[in-house]
């Protein structure tokens, strides 16, 4: 191969944005034009075939990434390791579902959080398997491609920075408002600090579905919407600014808070450690 032609190929901008076209246009095609013909065809309740297709695609997207960087970087896909799959499952979705559990606790305590009535009704298996299907595709990409390929090469300081502002683009979530904008560095900051700590995506993704099935779990929005299902049905009363408002409980100045001191505990883990990586940049 050409050296230019390669140099291009191996840039590590040309291979995140190769990363995320390819694995992206597989799994939005396999997904639409695969499973759901085929499944929709043998199984006509969609509260049953649209987990099933979810979870395929889950499948879909991880498979696809891993054969294609086995390919394109000739190594091992030490990010989807599965050593500590389960120690990273468990304790990701503990600490997801825990940091929103203390944040409505504390509301409780304030008097801003009342249950109403408990339900399983209004849930159901379809909204989990989106959230996870929503996670994966976030985690994998920002995560395991964005924060992985920058950090080996502007260092772990500067890639810092970058999962922060990438996160910027949730801004455009329903009832987003200006001090969300905090909330989605802070939320960057950290999920990059789970993947930076452990070098593999499945902290950072397992605490973000514990995190996301928390939300509507407690009867609140989920990044704005109110359509994710609930299982408490509850009221929130008070401040926007502790109750996080039409924003839902990530919004929260106290959820906010807990997300900040993981992610400063977990930077002091990684800098004691030694998993801080210095900036190839300016080496030759």
């Amino acid at each position: 191969m050409n050296v230019s032609i390669k140099r291009v190929l191996h840039f590590p901008i040309t291979k995140i944005i190769i990363g995320i076209v390819v694995c992206f246009s597989l799994f939005v095609l396999i997904q639409n034009f695969v499973l759901k013909p085929f499944l929709y065809s043998i199984i006509q309740d969609k509260s049953i075939a649209d987990p099933i297709i979810h979870c395929v695609s889950l499948i879909v997207l991880l498979v696809s990434y891993y054969y294609l960087f086995r390919f394109y970087d000739k190594r091992k896909i030490t990010e989807l390791s599965t050593k500590y799959l389960l120690k990273e499952m468990l304790g990701g979705f503990f600490l997801g579902f825990f940091t929103i559990s203390l944040s409505i606790f504390i509301l409780y305590l304030l008097g801003s959080y009342q249950v109403i009535s408990f339900s399983t009704t209004h849930y159901s298996i379809k909204f989990f398997t989106v959230l996870m299907l929503a996670a994966l595709v976030e985690d994998l990409f920002h995560r395991g491609l964005i924060v992985r390929v920058c950090e080996n090469w502007l260092g772990t300081h500067l890639t810092l920075v970058i999962a922060m502002l990438v996160e910027l683009q949730h801004i455009y979530n329903p009832n987003s408002n200006l001090f969300n904008l905090f909330y989605y560095l802070i939320w960057g900051f950290t999920m990059a600090m789970l993947f930076i700590y452990t070098k593999r995506i499945w902290l950072p993704y397992f605490f973000h579905i514990g995190w996301n099935f928390a939300q509507p779990f407690y009867g609140s929005n989920l990044t704005g919407t109110n359509d994710m299902g609930t299982i408490i049905q509850s009221k929130f009363n008070g401040p926007e600014l502790l109750t996080g408002g039409a924003a839902g409980i990530e919004g929260s100045i106290f959820t906010a808070s807990f997300l900040l001191l993981i992610g400063i505990i977990l930077y002091y883990l990684a800098k004691r450690e030694g998993k801080i990586v210095k900036s190839n940049l300016f080496k030759r």
